[in-house]
C-alpha cells in the first residue's frame, strides 16, 4: 500500500508547477462547458435585462428578455464579423443593438478585420424606418414616406419610471404598415419631445424608436443604427420583477403573469 505522506515527499515539482497543473486541470474540466456557453451567447441566444422605461408598455422595467442572435444573419463568435449576409430587420421588430456612440459609429480594426469595441452599451428599441425610407414625426404621429401611420387612443395610464415616480401618459395603439403595438405619449406639453425630420435613412442603417415616445432617447436624438450594430431580435420575456413593489429581497415583486410573453 502506498503511503500518502511518502508520495507527497516524492513529488519534486515546484509550487509554481503544481499551481499550473491545477489550473490546467480546471480548464480541461470546465473549459468545454464555458466555451459552449460563450458560443451559445454569441451565436444563438442571449438574455438581456430592461433597465429603463423607454419601451413601456411593450417591455416593463425589470423584464428579462431572450434575444435570438441569428435572426438577421450569423456572426463569428464574440465579434460582429458576419458569416452570412446581414439581413435588414422587418419594420416593427424589437431589436437589441450596440449603441452607435459606444464606438463613435466607426468599426475598430485589427489587420483590417472589423472587431467589436471592448466596452459597449446595449439598447433595445423598435424598428420604425428601413433603409431608403423618409421618416418624420409630427405631433407624435409617425410619417413613413409621407404617409401618416394610423393610431387610436386607448386610455389614460400612469407610467412608473426607474425611480418609482408616477407620470401621467396616454396609451395609443399604433399601426406601422400592418404591425400593431402600443405606445405611450406624455400628457404634459413640457414633457413631450419635439417634431423630427423628415430625414432619409441611409443604406445599411435603420431608424429606431422607443414605444414610450416621450421618455425615449432614440434615433430622433442620436441618429440611425448601423446594421452591423444589431445583436438580435427580442423574442419573449423569461423573467420579470417590479423593484417599486415589496417582494423578494433585492428584486421586489415578481410579475409571474409576464413570464413567457412574446415581444411584439
Amino acid at each position: 500500500m502506498n503511503d500518502p505522506l511518502l508520495d507527497s515527499d516524492l513529488d519534486d515539482r515546484t509550487g509554481g508547477e503544481r499551481f499550473r497543473d491545477w489550473v490546467g486541470e480546471i480548464f480541461r474540466t470546465w473549459g468545454p462547458a464555458i466555451l459552449t456557453v460563450l458560443l451559445i451567447r454569441s451565436m444563438v441566444a442571449e438574455p438581456f435585462r430592461i433597465p429603463s422605461g423607454s419601451m413601456v408598455p411593450t417591455l416593463a422595467i425589470g423584464d428579462h428578455i431572450l434575444v435570438t442572435k441569428y435572426s438577421y444573419g450569423m456572426r463569428w463568435p464574440i465579434t460582429r464579423i458576419p458569416m452570412t449576409e446581414i439581413k435588414v430587420p422587418d419594420r416593427g421588430d424589437v431589436i437589441v443593438f450596440i449603441f452607435p456612440g459606444s464606438d463613435d459609429g466607426k468599426p475598430s480594426h485589427w489587420f483590417d478585420i472589423p472587431v467589436p469595441p471592448f466596452n459597449t452599451l446595449d439598447y433595445v428599441k423598435r424598428v420604425v424606418g428601413l433603409p431608403g425610407d423618409s421618416i418624420a414625426v409630427v405631433d407624435n404621429i409617425v410619417f413613413i414616406n409621407g404617409v401618416a401611420q394610423e393610431r387610436s387612443h386607448v386610455a389614460k395610464v400612469e407610467f412608473v419610471d426607474d425611480r418609482c415616480k408616477r407620470i401621467p401618459t396616454r396609451e395609443f395603439k399604433e399601426n406601422l404598415e400592418g404591425v400593431e403595438h402600443a405606445v405611450l405619449n406624455a400628457t404634459r406639453y413640457g414633457l413631450r419631445m419635439g417634431d423630427y425630420g423628415p430625414k432619409t435613412i441611409p443604406e445599411g442603417h435603420v431608424f429606431v424608436m422607443g414605444d414610450n415616445r416621450d421618455h425615449s432617447a432614440d434615433s430622433r436624438v442620436w441618429g440611425m443604427v448601423p446594421l452591423r450594430n444589431i445583436k438580435g431580435k427580442a423574442r419573449f420575456i423569461w423573467l420579470s420583477y417590479d423593484q417599486c413593489k415589496q417582494g423578494l429581497p433585492l428584486l421586489g415583486d415578481v410579475r409571474g403573469e409576464r413570464f413567457g410573453l412574446p415581444v411584439r
